[in-house]
């Protein structure tokens, strides 16, 4: 979910981009011409003029492109949320005759927190050379990263080169690959963008559902090493994707006098986000809550193998995850849009409370059609978490500062996102049972949420602090207006 545009296109969170030369533009109709004369850039502090609204063609060739964006959602991300199964295999693979043994889930989680957390630690660094390079360049060489990180995964015969290969090379390869595809969707959608973005983030719970099966059967029948060179096949297919990536919006002229295409610092990196209380109280609240998430999609299949025997269909949890997650976007995507304001942020915290006490629950089912009741609420809720960060990052920041704001949020996420299936690993090979770790891993949702919950308060107390501001100044306008009047009627009253 890390989107990026320039000041440019403020109206929505994927509208625009920079290109380099590497990228042909389509010709632009006569205003878009016109604004490139003038600067191509909006009315800024140093005086630049604003270009006419970018009109994107709702359709057309950018049904293709929501098809590669919808393959690359569910790649990227159905790859990592079935790392559970590879989790086991890991375990099977690297685990025998070891001495080391227990502290093996501690050091075998790392490897899919790694993988996980630096898909979002990358954001930033994204936004920037997705502004510098164009989303196709972007997109198609984070693919080819990712392709080379899955084969050189498959010839490892330790665990710790999986730290370098699948955590950091392919992950790193899965970022640059991921946020280009939600990008390009403004270039084509406007009106229809809400739907567009439903669609395409679909991608990753139909992955979920299917990918567990598919890799579960790879596993058993051609081995570890196979089934990452198949999915280094996803990838390829994602570098074939990102050729779509036609670009629409015309490219911005840099206004320095040097001529360099290169944009200043101040719009690589913006610090006007953080100005708002609401957004800081938001950027730091949402990673709080997030040091238990990605624990279930890690341990659970090595939990329900140890609770519920080898033979258990782990597998459809996971199914039940997918499914309900993709339930959860369209559902409240559309609830969200009648919801005013940052009140949305009540709906996130809804989804933090039953996902920390789902977390909870999770070791107090006996019964293996319990644990299916848990997971499908804690995908229906996942999926109200993630449909509705960019309409609150909206609400908080403007639609200029957006962009960055949920760059910079994402990659405060990898941090809680990294460490928590380690702790939770750790916490199993010192215990003997995942019991504990799934218990405090319902804990930081329920924190998160609790802190989300004094935003809303914050920003009604800015708008009212504006709105007396912009009274009294009107006040003082009126007044300075009346006595100038009064003051130029002098002389004829005098005659």
């Amino acid at each position: 979910m890390t989107e990026t545009h320039s000041d440019s296109e403020p109206h929505t969170i994927s509208m625009t981009e920079t290109h380099s030369d590497s990228e042909p533009t389509p010709a632009a109709p006569a205003p878009e011409e016109k604004q490139q004369e003038n600067g191509g850039s909006r009315v800024s502090e140093s005086g630049e003029k604003a270009p006419a609204e970018f009109e994107p063609p709702e359709g057309g060739w950018g049904w293709v492109v929501m098809l590669a964006s919808m393959w690359c959602n569910g790649s990227v991300f159905g790859i990592q949320n079935a790392f559970g199964i590879m989790f086991v295999a890991l375990l099977k693979e690297f685990g025998s005759g070891k001495d080391d043994d227990d502290d093996l889930r501690f050091k075998t989680a790392w490897v899919g927190s790694l993988s996980m957390g630096m898909i979002f630690f990358c954001s930033p660094i994204v936004s920037v050379f997705t502004d510098l390079l164009g989303c196709r360049i972007t997109a198609i060489g984070g693919a080819a990263v990712g392709v080379v990180g899955l084969l050189a995964s498959s010839f490892v015969t330790s665990l710790e080169p999986l730290y370098f290969t699948y955590g950091i090379v392919f992950a790193c390869g899965c970022s640059f690959a991921y946020q280009p595809s939600l990008v390009i969707l403004g270039h084509y959608f406007k009106k229809r963008l809400g739907l567009v973005n439903g669609i395409v983030t679909a991608g990753s719970s139909v992955f979920t559902i299917t990918l567990p099966y598919l890799m579960s059967a790879l596993l058993e029948r051609v081995g570890l090493q196979h089934t990452m060179r198949v999915l280094a096949i996803f990838m390829f297919i994602l570098m074939l994707a990102g050729l779509t990536y036609k670009p629409l919006l015309p490219k911005p002229v840099s206004s320095s006098k040097s001529g360099s295409r290169c944009p200043s610092p101040s719009k690589l990196f913006n610090v006007h986000i953080w100005k708002s209380l609401g957004y800081r109280i938001w950027a730091f609240g949402i990673p709080a809550a997030l040091y238990g998430y990605y624990v279930p999609y890690v341990h659970l299949m090595k939990h329900v193998e140890e609770r519920f025997g080898q033979d258990a269909n782990k597998e459809v949890l996971l199914t039940c995850i997918g499914i309900t997650s993709g339930v959860g976007r369209l559902i409240f995507g559309r609830v969200a849009d009648y919801v005013p304001g940052v009140n949305k942020v009540f709906l996130q915290v809804s989804s933090f409370m039953v996902i920390g006490v789902m977390s909870m629950m999770i070791p107090l089912c006996h019964v293996f059609g319990g644990l299916i009741a848990v997971c499908l609420l804690m995908g229906l809720f996942d999926g109200c978490f993630i449909c509705i960060m960019a309409p609150i990052a909206f609400e908080l920041v403007g639609s200029q500062n957006v962009s960055q704001a949920i760059g910079f949020l994402l990659g405060m996420m990898s941090i809680p996102m990294t460490v928590g299936p380690p702790i939770a690993g750790f916490l199993r090979d010192r215990l003997g049972t995942y019991d504990v770790a799934f218990y405090l891993a319902g804990i930081p949702p329920l924190i998160g949420g609790a802190v989300l919950c004094v935003i809303p308060w914050v920003e009604a107390r800015r708008k009212r602090k504006e709105a007396e501001a912009t009274s009294e100044t009107t006040e003082n306008m009126l007044e300075h207006k009346c006595h100038t009047d009064i003051k130029n009627q002098d002389p004829e009253s005098v005659i």
